[in-house]
């Protein structure tokens, strides 16, 4: 039996801010048995996250959103990232209705189809809360480009479509470093033909 067992010490609030940070105090069970010893650890409280690869099976392209991205400024990093459509999921919503939202609001597109790619994943679990619902939409890709987002949440998206080989292709050159990205476009090389057949009636 693996084990299950974690006993909650202490938990507080260390930041709260745009994000929040919880700081936890505790003992966890040990591989060969019983209750280690006590550990603090900080979680980053992300949320749920819905996230969604527009697909046009017409004109085999695919719609991705560059943007600003702090972390990866941080890091040292060219900021401005190619990835998928993603918003947070609120209270009383469902991880569709988010990413249907989220297709009109950051790339200016309508969504036909919502394929599933991955049940809820946790996107760094050694320091994040953070979930994300992955999927793929079929989209007419027609005339979508421009700037996109919401002004009063401070947000700035490009939006571009690509050749599905190209979207490819910019992923085997390591131009795509975002975690759901990588993780649409490689279920996108292996379901291709599946999905273009589901598409196609």
């Amino acid at each position: 039996m693996p084990p299950s067992q974690v006993e909650l010490l202490a938990r507080e609030t260390a930041f709260q801010g745009y994000f929040r940070i919880d700081r936890y105090r505790l003992r966890h069970e040990q591989f060969a048995g019983g209750l280690g010893t006590a550990v603090v650890r900080e979680v980053f409280e992300r949320g749920q996250v819905s996230a969604v690869l527009p697909v046009d099976p017409k004109a085999g392209r695919v719609v991705l959103i560059e943007q600003f991205r702090p972390g990866a400024w941080a890091r040292g990093w060219h900021p401005w990232l190619l990835e998928c459509v993603a918003g947070v999921i609120e209270s009383g919503e469902s991880a569709e209705d988010v990413a249907r939202r989220e297709a009109k609001e950051e790339a200016g597109c309508a969504i036909d189809d919502l394929v599933p790619i991955a049940a809820p994943f946790l996107s760094s679990p050694g320091a994040c809360s953070e979930t994300v619902s992955l999927y793929c939409a079929r989209v007419d890709s027609t005339g979508l480009g421009g700037i996109h987002g919401l002004a009063d949440e401070g947000e700035d998206i490009r939006v571009g479509t690509w050749s599905i080989d190209d979207a490819l292709a910019l992923l085997d050159a390591g131009r795509i470093v975002n975690a759901k990205t990588i993780i649409a476009l490689q279920w996108l090389a292996l379901n291709r033909e599946r999905l273009m057949a589901r598409w196609s009636t």
